[in-house]
């Protein structure tokens, strides 16, 4: 066995920080020859920085992932194959970079924060149809190669319209920044064209080696990690409450920034992370090392009706994870991925104590994972057994049937603790959503018979445009208008004195309480809570419109049972 493998499996079994310890003493000089292992390496270290044995434990891995960016270089200029470096799974070391075809925000946000490390990969571009169609408006006789001529050198063409000190991207953003457009439509144009981005990493923090953010106190793992089985959800419902925080604006800042780098680095984008409010950050230390950052969407950004959430996981000030939460009434669907190279550490732990924070900050009781999250058309859940990771902390199939299948493979595993669930059967286990709710489910009226379980936004937004196709000829704008009018008829309400944001509010959920076929008989005060439940859907922070819905006990039956 060699030294890393010692490495890893003391990382694994939670050896003496002194074994650790002398183990990391003797890889620190070792020079890997290949880029598996030099991943490897780095990632058994970047994984003992956030679980430290000891403070000499951390320093050290400290100290060997500060020099990581010449181990790189060394093994470019060894002719070694880097390849293995652009898995999303490992991507992110310093002295690497990051390939991909960012969104416009992204790409926006990116070349300000970096500004020549990211440019346009033309290496293998194929899109000359896309620059054909695009690039005649901006660059002055271009049309009289591009509408003719099938190899126009465009590459040259930029290269000549471009200001002095400016790239290719630089002057493609300004093009498309002064257009005029709104936006989404900006964003369109930037995409039709098909361009990657290469981000070259360079020595910063904006890496997965050096990444870190501020940590008040650092939490040494001298004892064994919290498994799997000494996790209660209930317990943890029921545990003191966590100290939560809303951020200083230029604390909250920061924090996007890095959630930011750190989903970018990954080959990804969040549209919580992307869009995050810098005035709806709150944040709080959850033990162990443990701090968990709950990022709300900006205004104008924000969905017509549930209310989008991202959270961020940093342990020991080392990003681990994030969450994705959208929350509609009391129920909150959730996404919560540990990146690679934690996810042996203290994974249910802090799944549990995510979901504390959520229902602490938001008041939601019902929790619900798509089926993606737990295997559907996703083999790594699949063969990581994420069903069994759930249903363990107490997760239930929203399908009778698969409740059924569930109680079958528990009485097998029961009785057989070789026996595991093959993979034909976890397939169908993830069909459905599986849900949480803490405590007894909440009575739902006027028909006690409606639930969470069979419940899909994507059933709203089918009924809106089967009633728009069946109504206005497939006609958007007439149903927005018509569903504008005819609702704010029924609540009593006179649109022209809302703001614009309360406006536009008003126009999306409109296309769902039109609906509603019941609503002008609604109680006065029902139609004046309604009202006010719109109108925070615009308001400075999501979380008030949420509470509001939480507290509107009519509006919640009726939109339970449009989501059957």
């Amino acid at each position: 066995m060699t030294d890393l493998e010692r490495l890893e499996e003391a990382k694994r079994r939670r050896s003496g920080p002194g074994e650790v310890a002398r183990l990391l003493r003797s890889l620190r000089e070792r020079r890997f020859s290949d880029a598996g292992t030099l991943i490897r390496f780095h990632d058994t270290v970047l994984f003992l920085r956030a679980y430290p044995h000891s403070r000499t434990v951390m320093r050290l891995a400290e100290e060997i992932l500060s020099s990581f960016g010449s181990r790189v270089d060394g093994l470019a200029a060894s002719g070694a194959d880097l390849s293995p470096f652009d898995h999303p799974e490992v991507s992110g070391i310093v002295g690497t970079s990051v390939t991909t075809d960012y969104s416009y925000d992204v790409a926006l946000w990116l070349k300000k924060r970096f500004g020549r490390l990211v440019s346009i990969d033309w290496e293998g571009y194929e899109g000359a149809d896309r620059l054909r169609a695009e690039l005649p408006r901006w660059l002055p006789l271009l049309e009289e190669e591009a509408i003719e001529d099938a190899n126009v050198p465009y590459r040259e063409y930029l290269r000549q319209a471009r200001a002095r000190g400016e790239d290719d991207l630089s002057w493609v953003l300004r093009r498309i920044s002064r257009m005029g457009l709104p936006p989404p439509e900006r964003a369109e144009r930037f995409d039709a064209l098909g361009l990657s981005l290469c981000w070259r990493l360079a020595a910063g923090v904006a890496t997965r080696t050096r990444m870190r953010l501020p940590a008040r106190r650092i939490f040494f793992h001298d004892a064994p990690l919290i498994p799997r089985r000494d996790v209660s959800l209930e317990a943890e419902f029921s545990s003191a409450p966590l100290p939560i925080r809303r951020l200083p604006r230029r604390e909250a800042l920061a924090v996007l920034e890095r959630t930011r780098e750190a989903t970018a680095l990954r080959y990804r984008e969040y549209y919580a992370f992307t869009f995050g409010d810098p005035s709806a950050v709150l944040q709080a230390d959850a033990g162990r090392g443990l701090r968990i950052s709950l990022i709300g969407t900006q205004r104008g950004r924000r969905l017509p009706l549930r209310s989008g959430y991202g959270g961020f996981l940093v342990k020991n000030g080392v990003p681990i994870g994030y969450f994705e939460a959208l929350a509609l009434f009391e129920r909150m669907e959730l996404g919560f991925n540990l990146y690679y190279a934690f996810r042996e550490g203290e994974s249910a732990w802090i799944f549990a104590r995510s979901l504390k924070f959520l229902r602490q900050a938001l008041g939601v009781t019902s929790f619900s994972l798509d089926p993606y999250q737990i295997g559907y058309e996703n083999e790594e859940a699949i063969a990581s057994g994420a069903f069994w990771f759930y249903r363990k902390l107490g997760f239930r199939s929203t399908d009778p049937k698969l409740r059924e299948l569930t109680a079958r493979e528990e009485d097998k595993l029961a009785a057989d603790p070789s026996y595991r669930t093959p993979a034909s059967v976890l397939r169908r286990l993830a069909i459905h959503n599986l849900l949480y709710e803490v405590g007894p489910p909440r009575p739902t009226t006027p028909d006690p018979r409606l639930t969470w379980d069979r419940f899909h936004i994507r059933n709203i937004a089918l009924a809106v445009n089967r009633r728009m196709a069946r109504e206005f000829g497939g006609d958007a704008e007439k149903i927005r208008r018509a569903s504008e009018m005819s609702v704010a008829r029924a609540l009593g309400i006179d649109p022209r004195r809302w703001s614009r944001g309360e406006r536009g509010a008003l126009t999306e959920f409109a296309l769902v309480l039109g609906l509603v076929r019941d609503l002008p008989r609604w109680e006065r005060g029902e139609k004046q809570a309604l009202a006010k439940v719109i109108r925070a859907k615009a308001g400075p922070r999501e979380s008030r419109y949420l509470h509001l819905l939480q507290a509107h006990a009519r509006l919640r039956a009726a939109i339970i049972r449009l989501g059957f």
